[in-house]
């Protein structure tokens, strides 16, 4: 993480401080537990997950922070494949208390017209709230819109159109039209899910409407051909590292410090973008003298497994080095 995506995950996690009180710690952990349920795809919902402002609370001290970094993350490896543009406005779909806004703001700075578009006034008025706390004239700038995410949306064109964590609410029809009518409006959008079978679906799904509407793969994947994973058998998804709140270890009943928040995501550009020209698709694995890689390569070459030793010098150095979702081999100069 850079410094500038640090210091604005330091800055939301101090907005974040204090959310819950007032709020009965019984009240907050049935929230959150719901909010899980629906989140692993246990309750079927054709509505805003999140209802009031009980409910808005836990979501943002409990979840913002992961959805933070699986968006950022995910951005990441967009600005990688696309290192000298930034975008100058920001739609975000289904934004709730605006994560992504964070995140894209914690990637390209400003300044940047941001429009964050949900159908919870709750969710909307509390990131409003979140915004105002930051430092960023983009974020204390943004537009926190009501709409209806769904069949019939309409946005207005922008540089990014992001769409994260909000598919899986959806109708399978409403979401292709979400993602058709992100696909229209964007010269670059961005579509994240949660790490899981489903999620990963949603997003390979999403990924071809993309492609079939003129766009080009520019992440994670290398090559905009066919997704050479074999449904059933494997998905492709990503982890970013997240710091535990005093919440998530009371519902969790864990004792570490952090959790691994697992994600999936395309992203896809109108313009001209350089790939990764592999990408590590899941945790090195590290033995003595051996680094054991999983890459997604080109079209033509699929799933490889690459074993890095000592004998390959620098290169070995790197792999040791590595993380999960980054370009093999590293660009040079890296």
């Amino acid at each position: 993480m850079n410094d500038t995506a640090t210091t604005t995950a330091e800055t939301l996690r101090s907005a974040l401080a204090g959310l819950l009180e007032g709020l009965p710690q019984k009240q907050a952990t049935a929230a959150v537990e719901r909010l899980i349920a629906n989140y692993r795809g246990q309750i079927p919902t054709h509505t805003p997950v999140l209802r009031n402002r009980s409910d808005v609370a836990a979501y943002a001290a409990y979840r913002m922070p992961a959805t933070f970094e699986a968006v950022r993350s995910a951005l990441d490896g967009l600005a990688e494949a696309a290192p000298g543009w930034s975008p100058a406005s920001h739609v975000d779909v289904g934004g709730g208390t605006g994560a992504a806004a964070w995140a894209a703001d914690s990637i390209w700075g400003g300044p940047r017209e941001t429009a964050v578009l949900d159908w919870a006034d709750p969710a909307l008025d509390l990131g409003k709230e979140l915004a105002a706390a930051s430092s960023s004239p983009t974020l204390r700038a943004a537009e926190w819109r009501r709409t209806v995410i769904g069949a019939g949306l309409t946005l207005p064109g922008a540089d990014l159109v992001t769409v994260s964590y909000v598919l899986g609410e959806l109708t399978p029809e409403a979401r292709r039209e979400v993602v058709a009518e992100a696909a229209r409006a964007g010269q670059a959008v961005a579509v994240i899910e949660p790490g899981t079978p489903e999620g990963y679906l949603r997003i390979r799904e999403a990924r071809d409407q993309l492609i079939e509407a003129g766009l080009r793969v520019a992440a994670p994947c290398p090559h905009d051909g066919t997704c050479p994973i074999e449904v059933g058998k494997d998905w492709c998804h990503f982890s970013a590292r997240v710091s535990r709140s005093s919440l998530h270890r009371q519902v969790k009943g864990g004792s570490l410090s952090y959790e691994d928040e697992k994600f999936s995501y395309v992203a896809a550009t109108r313009f001209p973008v350089e790939p990764a020209a592999s990408r590590i698709t899941r945790r090195p694995q590290i033995r003595k003298g051996l680094v054991l890689l999983e890459l997604c390569g080109p079209e033509s070459e699929g799933q490889t497994h690459v074993n890095v030793t000592k004998r390959h010098g620098d290169l070995y150095k790197a792999a040791r080095n590595a993380d999960w979702g980054q370009e093999w081999p590293p660009p040079q100069g890296a």
